[in-house]
């Protein structure tokens, strides 16, 4: 049978199916209406999976058009009886929203279906109904037509709820996220259907906005910080659906924007983290599994400041002042450390685009330019309180240096990191930057370090030789005040050429952080030999005695052995690697010169 004569022995079947269940309902003969549901159910579900395993098929659009019109035209009839409605209320959303995949068109009648159930049915029964469709749909189904009318749905059920409206609604959001975040993580970069799904999200935004308005105060403040909580997730979950196309991504972002004002979200507030908390706090309850689905507010937040920095039009939706937010965080360096621990939600996640990522740097570069440092060790506040929060933030930005895919992403990246590490107080940024390297797994991310570390000897140094230039005599004596130099730098040499599993490092795998360790000690042998001075220990005969048997001659003699293995072959791998172990060999035999040389004199 073709397609098109389904279509038309299908609307006869649906007619009386229809009207069965309506008889056997206004009888009262309610064990035989279950069973006549249940079969209409049977009857169409098997039709609208083959819509949903044949997209293209316009005969199935057709059929799915005209089931959708017949089911419209029932449930609007006059003569239909109220029972009948409540009956069917209970499968016909989810029935009509399988449907709705079939074509636009589709997803319309599917929606005008929903909102006269609405309108017809109690605000009190819909809305656990239209959860529980929401919920429950197979994998499959799990797309944006199919959830788009139901969510239009609760957006209007939400504004018809008389009582105990924050419970209800408390209820029902959780369910709302858990479709927009299974949808987020699987969009289409192009996908119009995902941008209409999000438009419905702010729906329901809308629909709470103006039932918060509707009540007394303590009722309100609850609602409130629980539609702040919904805008902030939802910020995050269509920032990682939509992403990569900034164009569609910036109207939903906009709109969004104009409900964090209301809520009484400051952006200072935001960026910095105390708002969420307070939010968290008023909507949650100990053990309440549902707070769950807020996983993302601390992305959004950071995500909402990052748009009122990159766009004018969000920014003055929300009435925020940025330069005000820029300030304040520039002059004062505690919340600059809380706002740097925030952004680290959107640099470490996985599911957000490296563009929005840029931007995310391009925010952070803006409010570390001018910023005011406090090199202060004696003052009442406790510094190493937030030392937790800058150190995974520096990891963060460590995985944008590592994964970024271009270039320019990764300097950008790179100069976050070293501006991040200046604002930290020289005391802590050594056990900072140590911890770094101890906990990081990249060879090349390991060599950075290494040489910031470097450099930060080095400017230490050069500023005790300015401090002491007119000291008489040869002799240059350092400032008390050295935070780098310290044995500890010996135990970050050691850690790459005596790796704590055992062995020689790994080559030529960990080139990179070989020569960075190679180079490092060896300036600082130099240093401390030119300077006649022994801060870190590395003069010491047994320091210098264990350098040279436990570290440099078992890496000779593996550089040796590979350069003799690749030396054979002829191949591009074994020409990378003689260019990768070439600086290593140079630096290497510099500081076995250079550690004898000393062991003479130790």
């Amino acid at each position: 049978m073709s397609e098109e004569k389904l279509s038309d022995s299908l609307i006869p079947r649906l007619q009386h199916t229809l009207s069965t269940c309506s008889q056997l309902v206004e009888a009262g003969d309610f064990t035989n209406s279950d069973q006549s549901i249940t079969a209409l159910v049977d009857f169409l579900n098997p039709i609208s999976v083959s819509v949903l395993e044949e997209p293209s098929s316009l005969d199935l659009e057709t059929t799915s058009f005209h089931i959708l019109t017949e089911i419209h035209c029932f449930t609007t009839s006059p003569s239909t009886n109220q029972e009948v409605i409540d009956a069917l209320s209970f499968e016909l959303p989810k029935l009509v929203c399988k449907f709705a995949l079939a074509s636009k068109r589709c997803s319309e009648i599917a929606e005008r279906v929903i909102a006269h159930l609405v309108t017809m049915c109690s605000p009190r029964e819909m809305l656990p109904i239209l959860c529980e469709a929401l919920s429950s749909p197979s994998e499959m189904f799990r797309v944006p037509c199919y959830f788009s009318p139901l969510i239009g749905g609760l957006a209007k059920v939400i504004i018809l709820i008389q009582r105990r409206q924050f419970e209800q609604v408390k209820a029902a959001i959780p369910v709302i996220l858990g479709a927009l975040k299974s949808v987020s993580l699987e969009a289409d970069e192009e996908d119009k259907d995902t941008e209409e799904l999000f438009q419905k999200a702010i729906a329901v935004a809308d629909s709470i906005q103006a039932v918060c308005k509707k009540l007394e105060q303590k009722d309100q403040e609850k609602l409130c910080a629980l539609l702040g909580m919904f805008v902030l997730q939802v910020m995050a979950l269509a920032s990682m659906a939509m992403g990569h196309n900034i164009t569609s991504l910036l109207p939903i972002m906009l709109h969004l924007s104009y409900f964090l004002p209301f809520c009484g979200l400051s952006y200072v507030g935001l960026i910095t983290g105390p708002d969420v908390d307070k939010f968290t706090t008023i909507c949650g309850d100990e053990g309440d599994d549902r707070m769950a689905y807020f996983s993302h507010v601390k992305h959004g937040g950071s995500l909402a400041v990052i748009w009122v920095y990159k766009s004018n039009e969000t920014s003055a939706a929300a009435d925020a002042d940025f330069e005000a937010v820029k300030n304040e965080l520039q002059m004062n360096q505690t919340k600059r450390w809380l706002a740097i621990g925030m952004l680290k939600h959107v640099f470490s996640s996985v599911d957000l685009s490296w563009e929005l990522k840029a931007h995310a740097l391009d925010f952070l570069l803006c409010i570390m330019d001018g910023c005011v440092h406090q090199e202060i060790q004696n003052d009442n506040m406790d510094h190493s309180t937030y030392m937790p929060t800058l150190y995974t933030a520096l990891q963060a930005i460590e995985l944008v240096i590592i994964y970024a895919p271009n270039a320019v992403l990764r300097k950008k990246s790179f100069d976050a990191l070293k501006k991040v590490l200046a604002d930290i107080p020289s005391y802590l940024r050594f056990d900072i930057l140590k911890a770094l390297i101890q906990n990081s797994e990249s060879s090349s991310m390991i060599a950075i370090l290494l040489d910031c570390f470097r450099r930060e000897m080095h400017e230490e140094h050069s500023r005790s030789i300015s401090v002491t230039s007119g000291v008489s005599g040869a002799e240059v004596k350092y400032s008390r005040c050295l935070s780098f130099w310290r044995a500890g730098v010996l135990e970050l040499v050691e850690l790459v050429l005596k790796p704590p599993n055992g062995g020689p490092p790994s080559l030529p795998e960990y080139s990179d952080a070989v020569l960075s360790a190679l180079n490092l000690y060896r300036f600082v042998v130099i240093r401390e030999s030119t300077g006649k001075t022994n801060y870190t220990g590395v003069l010491s005969k047994d320091k210098l005695q264990m350098a040279y048997n436990e570290w440099l001659l078992p890496l000779r003699t593996l550089v040796t052995g590979v350069v003799a293995e690749n030396q054979q072959d002829h191949d591009h791998l074994a020409s990378d690697t003689m260019c990768a172990l070439n600086p290593i060999e140079l630096v290497l035999y510099r500081c076995i010169e250079l550690v004898e040389d000393n062991l003479k004199h130790a």
